[in-house]
C-alpha cells in the first residue's frame, strides 16, 4: 500500500490516459482522486472500443501533403476510410482548415512524427510494466503487429510514411510469401506483402484493462468519484478546488484528461483548444473460427483486426461529425465487409453474430495531444486530445505529467504539445 502524502491531485477523466496519470501520481506519493461521471472502462469511452494496438509505428498524423485534393471525394464517398458528414461541415470547417495546414508539407509531417515517437517508442514495454504492477499482465500481449498489403506496390505508394517510421527508430521486418502465410495463416492469400512491427503489442480487452487498472488504484488508496467537473476555484491563479455537479471538492492540483469534455474546461482557463470528434467504429465477431496470434491491419481497409476477449474485433473508420450525432451504422457494416473479405474462413458468417460500437476520439488538427500547464494557472495540467494514440501513449503521457507535477525536466520536449500552439 502506498502511503498518501504530497499533494492532493484531482485527475479529471477516467479513460486510459486519466487512469494512467492517476497511477503515476499515486506511485510518487500523492493523494489522488479521479473524477468522471461514468465508470472507468465503460462502453461510452474511446478507451473501451479502440483497435487495441500498442504500436510504436503509430507516429503518422492523418493529415498528409495533398490531402486537400481529396476533401471533395471525402464528402461524396460514404464508404471511404475517412468521411465528413455534410450537415456538420460548416461547424467543422475551422478545424478542417487547421487540419489540412498541419499536414501541408513533408517537413510538418516529419516534425509531428518525431514528436509522437517520443510518446510511443517504448509504449509496449511501459504497458507491460504497468499491467504487471496492477496484476493484469494477461491483458497485454507482445507478439508484434502486422500491416498487410495486397501488393508490394501498395506499400511502395506509402513509402514516405514507412521511411519516416524507420527514421524514428521503428523496428520493422518485411514479410512475403511463405513467411507471411506463417505469420498470418487466416489471412486471404491475396495479401502478398506485409510489414511486421516486431516490438508491437496489443491489449486483449481495452475496456477491461481500464476498469482493472481503476480497481487496482482504489486498492492502492486512490478515490474514484462519479461526478462532473464544471469549473475551478482559482483565485489569483492558485487552485483551491473544483466545482462539480454534486458539490465542490478541494484539491492542490488538477489534471484535465477528459477527452472531448476537456474543451470547455481548458477554454475557461484561457486555452481554446480545437478538438474534433473523430468518430470511430468497431465490430466484434463472437466465436470466430480462428484466433489472430498477431493482430493485423489490412491496409486496404485501414482497420485494426485483433482477437480480444469478446471476439474478433475490426476497428477503424474516421467519420468527422458532431459528437452528439447519431451513429451511422453503415460505417460498421463497411468494417464487417472488409473483415469477411480479408479472411476466407468468415465467408459464412452473418452479421447476427456481430456486436457494434461507436465512440468519439478527441482529436487535435495536428494529430498531437495537448500536454502541459494551463495558461491561467500552473496548478492545472493538461493531458488530452490523443486521437488515435490514446491507449498506446497513455503511460508516457502519465510520466510527463508526473514530471511536470514534480518540477522535473520532462522526459521529452513538450513544446510540440503546448496548449498555446494553435493560432
Amino acid at each position: 500500500m502506498i502511503q498518501p502524502q504530497g499533494k492532493h491531485i484531482a485527475v479529471i477523466g477516467a479513460g486510459i490516459v486519466g487512469i494512467s496519470v492517476a497511477a503515476a501520481l499515486l506511485q510518487e506519493g500523492h493523494r489522488v482522486t479521479v473524477i468522471d461521471p461514468a465508470p472507468p472502462g465503460a462502453p461510452h469511452a474511446a478507451s473501451y472500443g479502440n483497435g487495441a494496438f500498442i504500436s510504436p509505428a503509430s507516429i503518422l498524423p492523418m493529415s498528409q501533403p495533398g490531402l486537400w485534393r481529396k476533401v471533395p471525394r471525402m464528402l461524396a464517398d460514404r464508404r471511404g476510410a475517412l468521411t465528413i458528414r455534410w450537415r456538420d461541415l460548416p461547424a467543422l470547417t475551422p478545424w478542417l482548415v487547421r487540419f489540412l495546414r498541419a499536414g501541408a508539407t513533408g517537413d510538418k509531417v516529419s516534425r509531428t512524427a518525431r514528436a509522437l515517437s517520443g510518446l510511443l517508442a517504448d509504449a509496449p514495454q511501459r504497458h507491460i510494466d504497468l499491467a504487471a504492477r496492477a496484476g493484469l499482465s494477461g491483458l497485454i500481449v507482445q507478439n508484434g503487429l502486422l500491416y498487410a498489403f495486397r501488393e508490394r506496390a501498395a506499400y511502395e505508394a506509402e513509402a514516405f510514411g514507412w521511411e519516416l517510421r524507420r527514421d524514428n527508430g521503428v523496428v520493422m521486418v518485411e514479410v512475403e510469401g511463405e513467411a507471411l502465410r506463417r505469420a498470418a495463416p487466416a489471412l486471404d492469400p491475396a495479401y502478398r506483402f506485409g510489414v511486421l512491427i516486431k516490438d508491437g503489442a496489443h491489449c486483449t480487452d481495452p475496456g477491461g484493462y481500464v476498469a482493472g487498472l481503476a480497481d487496482w488504484l482504489t486498492g492502492q488508496g486512490a478515490v474514484l468519484r462519479r461526478d462532473r467537473v464544471i469549473g475551478f476555484d482559482l483565485p489569483a491563479g492558485q487552485l483551491r478546488g473544483l466545482r462539480c455537479d454534486d458539490g465542490d471538492m478541494a484539491c492542490d492540483l488538477a489534471v484535465i484528461a477528459a477527452g472531448l469534455a476537456s474543451v470547455p474546461l481548458a477554454a475557461s482557463l484561457g486555452d481554446p483548444v480545437p478538438l474534433a470528434a473523430e468518430r470511430g467504429y468497431h465490430v466484434e465477431l463472437r466465436e470466430a473460427p480462428f484466433t489472430l496470434d498477431i493482430p493485423i491491419m489490412p491496409q486496404d481497409g485501414k482497420m485494426a483486426n485483433v482477437t480480444t476477449r469478446g471476439g474478433l474485433r475490426a476497428a477503424g473508420q474516421v467519420e468527422l461529425a458532431a459528437p452528439d450525432a447519431p451513429p451511422n451504422w453503415a460505417r460498421a457494416e463497411i468494417l464487417f465487409e472488409h473483415l469477411t473479405r480479408s479472411y476466407p474462413a468468415l465467408s459464412g458468417v452473418t452479421d447476427s453474430q456481430v456486436t457494434r460500437w461507436q465512440g468519439n476520439r478527441p482529436s487535435t488538427p495536428d494529430g498531437k495531444p495537448v500536454i502541459g500547464r494551463s495558461t491561467r494557472s500552473k496548478d492545472v495540467v493538461y493531458a488530452f486530445g490523443h486521437g488515435h494514440i490514446g491507449l498506446a501513449s497513455a503511460p508516457m503521457t502519465a510520466a510527463l505529467v508526473a514530471d511536470l507535477v514534480a518540477g522535473r525536466p520532462p522526459a521529452c520536449d513538450l513544446t510540440s504539445f503546448s496548449p498555446t500552439r494553435f493560432p
